[in-house]
């Protein structure tokens, strides 16, 4: 596979690290804390094989630069900082995709600058706070498995937490999101190795609590692609079938055999989809 060639990119919001990879239409994806780096990235290398993809770190992310203002942390700081990405790199519009908390991103992104989507992709996402309101989100109480994924995160965002260790605990953790755990090893065969930003996950923590844009969400006017597996534990399918209820123009896509990682779990499947939706 690939390496991801690095690029900084100097914008009026700040300087951003930006891995691209790939050739076609532009297509653009971030996530709200992980730190991406030359080894690229599960989701994003989906897009690859027709498309050149822009993979941000956001601020406090890699080295892109530090958020000098807590607000600056916010997903509606990372929609502002996109925009400015994409206004460098000289493209009237792209498309944006994102999974998880980088979906929630996308929502904020296609509710205020449609006009610079081609398209907005959302894979296993949520317009509003999905733990508190589902016992079938792993991060609400309810969940059989939320203490043991407590105690991960906690673990993980140590720094004193290297090698072996979080290896394998990072191992854990993304096993309790997949529909067949004993299958990590065949999905997650490539050498890419990610960190989290903890301060940004601090933030989301804090942030996600009063997150709630289904109000919203037929401001959104580019064409929508909802994608989600039929088990997902972080946010269950319930909330990708209400985000495709209120888009105007979305489709909705499940994939009955995956949990949070249709694109490995399913990933020939995933492919056609998106094929069928960005040609």
């Amino acid at each position: 596979m690939s390496k991801w060639k690095r690029e900084m990119i100097e914008t009026s919001r700040g300087c951003f690290e930006v891995f691209e990879k790939g050739e076609g239409e532009p297509v653009c994806i971030t996530h709200h804390y992980s730190e991406f780096n030359k080894s690229g990235d599960y989701f994003a290398e989906t897009f690859t094989d027709n498309n050149k993809v822009f993979l941000v770190n956001l601020k406090d992310a890699g080295s892109s630069d530090k958020a000098k203002n807590a607000y600056e942390l916010s997903m509606v700081d990372a929609v502002l900082d996109l925009e400015e990405i994409r206004k460098v790199k000289g493209y009237s519009a792209w498309t944006f995709a994102g999974h998880s908390t980088g979906g929630m991103i996308g929502v904020l992104y296609g509710i205020h600058f449609s006009s610079s989507l081609k398209s907005l992709i959302l894979v296993g996402s949520s317009a509003r706070e999905y733990s508190s309101s589902s016992s079938k989100c792993i991060y609400n109480e309810g969940h059989p498995k939320f203490k043991r994924m407590q105690e991960l995160m906690e673990l993980l965002k140590l720094q004193s937490t290297v090698g072996d260790d979080r290896n394998r605990l990072s191992k854990e953790r993304t096993q309790l999101s997949l529909f067949k755990p004993e299958n990590y090893d065949l999905y997650f065969s490539e050498n890419i190795i990610k960190k989290m930003s903890a301060n940004r996950l601090n933030f989301f923590n804090r942030e996600q609590l009063i997150f709630d844009v289904t109000r919203q969400l037929s401001a959104i006017k580019t064409r929508t692609i909802i994608l989600c597996g039929r088990h997902d534990v972080q946010c269950p399918v319930d909330f990708s079938i209400e985000m495709n209820d209120l888009i105007p123009d979305a489709s909705l896509h499940i994939f009955e055999q995956s949990n949070h990682y249709p694109f490995l779990e399913e990933d020939f499947e995933f492919k056609r989809v998106l094929k069928s939706v960005l040609s």
